[in-house]
């Protein structure tokens, strides 16, 4: 950090404006260029990935991995190097083993807060017995959500059910076992705890230094506000401020302040971004309380209805479209007018997708109509 003299007042953080923030975001996002790095590590790189469904995490790992392959996440899945539970933000997230046991814990606070929305429905409920009842349950055998609320109801008859696995699952770490999660497999949601599936017990949760500094390398520079939006947690300015002596800050367009690594890659804002096909959910959409540095303030909201949400495509590093896969094409749905070259690109990026996650399907690749707002 810049020296001042004694008494003189700091100098000023410097600005990062959107480019720049969008570049050094996409830097960390493996999504400037792609990577070397196995799935395993680019997960855990990544913090997790979000997985309400299926697919979402192998067009993630597409977008930014060399030489991915769709079995390079479904075996450490199979093998139980890699979990899917219920984390960040109250979602599904896809972890590695040691992130389900550490983050899970971290993210308490989050759950708690959406347990306490289902409390009226579970009025003379015993929340620890319940705990330990759904834990007995499901470490004797996987149980499906409905075959667990349905062994709960027997206990309270009186309560809501959904209330009643929201709380098994708020209460506990609770997994989706395979073959859920694996490419080309279809399984229902079956869950089991995290100590039974990996064999080895929870963390304690710990203090969210380390997460902090994870968060930076992999979305910063953020603010103390966009940590808490990607963590779905609150009150982590003490933990910011204690950290300072090991970071550098900056400020944004607005004068939010920011902070970073010192070594972190803050790469030259008019540095090339390619095309890039993100799924549905990819954490670089959600992880900011300020997310113009990726999504254009006109194209705000665009990449969701209601409670369904699109895949988006990256053009110069900024949302540019949607686009989706139907029975026999690759539909691009773009937000402004592309010109030959940068279709061009876009065709490329599509064409390298499909022969990473569908080789073989014949897919064509079809341009739509500018959408309009």
């Amino acid at each position: 950090m810049t020296k001042t003299k004694r008494g003189a007042a700091p100098a000023p953080a410097p600005v990062l404006g959107t480019r720049a923030l969008n570049r050094a975001t996409l830097a960390r996002q493996l999504l400037l260029s792609r990577s070397p790095m196995p799935a395993r590590d680019a997960v855990a790189h990544l913090v997790g990935l979000q997985a309400q469904n299926v697919k979402p995490p192998y067009y993630a790992l597409a977008a930014r991995l060399d030489g991915f392959t769709p079995e390079a996440l479904s075996r450490p899945l199979a093998d139980r190097e890699v979990v899917r539970i219920v984390t960040l933000r109250s979602t599904v997230h896809t972890h590695t083993a040691d992130d389900c046991l550490t983050l899970r814990p971290l993210a308490q606070p989050a759950l708690d807060r959406e347990l306490a929305m289902f409390r009226k429905g579970l009025t003379g409920v015993d929340l620890d017995r319940l705990a330990a009842l759904a834990r007995h349950l499901v470490e004797t055998e996987p149980r499906t959500m409905k075959q667990l609320r349905e062994a709960l109801l027997r206990e309270w008859p009186h309560a809501d059910p959904q209330a009643l696995s929201l709380a098994a699952r708020c209460t506990l770490p609770l997994v989706q076992t395979t073959p859920r999660g694996l490419w080309g497999r279809s399984g229902q949601v079956v869950l089991t705890t995290a100590e039974h599936w990996l064999g080895r017990p929870a963390e304690p949760a710990p203090r969210p230094d380390r997460t902090v500094l994870r968060y930076l390398a992999a979305f910063g520079p953020a603010s103390v506000k966009d940590m808490q939006t990607w963590a779905g947690l609150t009150r982590l300015r003490d933990t910011f401020e204690r950290l300072r002596p090991r970071l550098v800050t900056f400020r944004d367009d607005n004068g939010t302040e920011l902070f970073d690594l010192p070594d972190a890659p803050r790469p030259d804002p008019d540095t090339p971004a390619p095309p890039r096909f993100l799924p549905e959910f990819d954490n670089l959409l959600l992880s900011h309380a300020d997310r113009t540095r990726v999504v254009p303030p006109e194209f705000r909201g665009r990449t969701w209805q209601g409670n369904l949400a699109h895949r988006a495509l990256l053009v110069d590093g900024f949302l540019a479209g949607l686009w989706r896969l139907d029975e026999d094409a690759l539909v691009v749905e773009p937000f402004v007018r592309l010109d030959a070259a940068r279709r061009a690109e876009v065709t490329a990026e599509a064409e390298r997708m499909l022969r990473v996650l569908h080789p073989g399907t014949g897919h064509d690749i079809r341009f739509g109509t500018v959408r309009a707002a």
